[in-house]
Order: structure tokens, then C-alpha cells, then sequence
């Protein structure tokens, strides 16, 4: 079999020379993506860092309030953020959760649409499922060559690599509550009279809402794991001390930041929730 290995086909080299490419020829457009972006993640983790603790881990909880109305929730929010506080890991914690809030708010606003249209098309979903698929098995660290060739080192690369890796999610759960919409609903709707428009944001949209909820859902835990992959091109948040915990072997810090990242998923799963769950 030697003579197979010595003919080696160079996908390497290609996928080397495209990127190159791309660094060298079309980096302006990357500058033009990466510059808003950062600075959009920076100011807003400024401005909630810049409001006293106090007064945004109250906001917090009277959120979780409003959302489950159940006192145990309220009360288990306080005590995690007053931990999190504590800990000494609050100006980690909110980078943590702007990051994930953009990751999840770019997903969705791309998921969505692209889940519906995929769901009236059947050769857009048979064209989506590959990629979708794709986007899934590859390793998430896999997502970072790219993403540090194109946007260098910081909190973009890390951004870009948690919206790749989580956006399968919103895209195949909004595609599958739409076209579970019930046939004789849509007949209904047509005998009614409703445009097309009509149609998806009063018979198909509502009817699907559970579904696309639990794609945001997922959506969020997907991009929250990716904290301390993104931790290792420079983005800031939870990720980080628990790299810096890995290289020194620090378990004492290891397990403080990886506790709060554990608190973090859980709030934010049971905020998304609402009022179903209980604590």
C-alpha cells in the first residue's frame, strides 16, 4: 500500500493556501466583522460591569421572579450570584454571559429564518442536513484554526467559533416545529383566506413557539460550553481562569471557575424555562 500514501492528495495544502488567501487578500472584510464586534461585547460587558453588583444581581432575581414567580428559584438565584460574588469571579461571570447572549441572539436571528425556510423547502433541508450534521460532529477545537487565522487572537475568534458551533441547533428545531404544523390548521388558515405571511406569524410561528423555544434553549448551553475552548484564543470570561487553573494545576481555582460556570447554565436553563420548572 506504499504507493497510495506516496501519491498523497493535498487537501492540506489547499484548504492552507485558501485561508492564506483569504488572510491576505480579504482581510479587510474580517477587520470590518471583527472591529464592531469586539467592540460591542466590550461596551456592553463595561456598561453592566460599571452598574454596583448589588443592584444587578437584585435585577436578576426579581427576573427570576417574574419569570417562575416560585420563591425557591428566587431565592436559589441570590445565594449562586452572592457565591459567584464571593468567589470573586463577578467581572468573569458577566463577560461570560454578554458572550453568550450575543452568541445566542446572532444564532437565533440566523437560525430562525433559515429554519423556516428549510421547513417550506424541501431541497434547502436536503441541502441544510449535511452541513448541519457537519457542524456538529467536527471537534469544537476544530473551529478555532480558522477563526484565529481570520480574526486573530481575542474575544471574536471566540464569539465566530460558539455561533458556528451552536447554530445547527435553532436552525433544525425551528425547521422541525414548522413543518409539524398541523395540515388541517394550514387548510384553515387558507380557507380564511391568509397570505403566506399571514399564515407563518399566526398559524405556523405559534404553533411551533415550544419547539423553537427549546431550540434557544439549546442553543444557550451549546455556547455556553464553549467558554473555555473560547478562553483559548484570547476571549475573556469564565474560560479563563479555568485555563490558567489547567496550566498551573491549580484545583482550587479549576474548581471555583468551573463551579460558576455550572451555576451560570443553570439559571440561564431554568430562566428559559419559565414557569415549568421548579427548584
Amino acid at each position: 500500500m506504499d504507493w497510495l500514501t506516496e501519491s498523497k492528495i493535498p487537501i492540506g495544502k489547499l484548504i492552507e493556501k485558501f485561508f492564506d488567501y483569504l488572510k491576505d487578500d480579504a482581510a479587510w472584510i474580517f477587520d470590518a466583522i471583527a472591529d464592531p464586534l469586539e467592540w460591542l461585547i466590550e461596551s456592553s460587558s463595561d456598561a453592566l460591569l460599571d452598574i454596583p453588583a448589588w443592584l444587578l444581581v437584585g435585577g436578576i432575581v426579581l427576573l427570576s421572579w417574574v419569570l417562575q414567580r416560585r420563591k425557591g428559584f428566587s431565592i436559589f438565584t441570590l445565594l449562586s450570584l452572592l457565591l459567584i460574588i464571593n468567589l470573586d469571579l463577578w467581572e468573569e461571570t458577566i463577560q461570560t454571559l454578554v458572550m453568550v447572549l450575543y452568541a445566542t441572539l446572532i444564532c437565533m436571528l440566523i437560525g430562525v429564518p433559515l429554519g423556516i425556510r428549510a421547513a417550506h423547502s424541501p431541497r434547502l433541508n436536503a441541502m441544510l442536513r449535511p452541513i448541519l450534521d457537519l457542524m456538529q460532529t467536527i471537534p469544537t477545537f476544530v473551529y478555532l484554526i480558522p477563526a484565529l487565522i481570520l480574526f486573530g487572537l481575542g474575544v471574536v475568534p471566540g464569539l465566530i467559533s460558539t455561533v458556528v458551533f451552536a447554530l445547527a441547533a435553532p436552525v433544525r428545531l425551528t425547521a422541525l416545529g414548522v413543518s409539524e404544523v398541523p395540515k388541517s390548521l394550514l387548510e384553515a388558515g387558507d380557507a380564511f383566506g391568509c397570505t403566506p405571511l399571514q399564515r407563518l406569524f399566526r398559524i405556523e410561528l405559534p404553533h411551533a413557539m415550544p419547539t423553537i423555544l427549546a431550540g434557544l434553549t439549546q442553543c444557550i448551553m451549546l455556547s455556553l460550553s464553549m467558554v473555555v475552548i473560547a478562553a483559548l484564543v484570547g476571549a475573556n470570561g469564565l474560560g479563563a481562569p479555568v485555563v490558567r487553573a489547567l496550566n498551573t494545576v491549580n484545583i482550587e481555582k479549576g474548581f471555583e471557575a468551573g463551579l460558576a460556570i455550572v451555576i451560570v447554565a443553570i439559571l440561564l436553563d431554568r430562566l428559559c424555562r419559565g414557569r415549568r420548572v421548579a427548584v
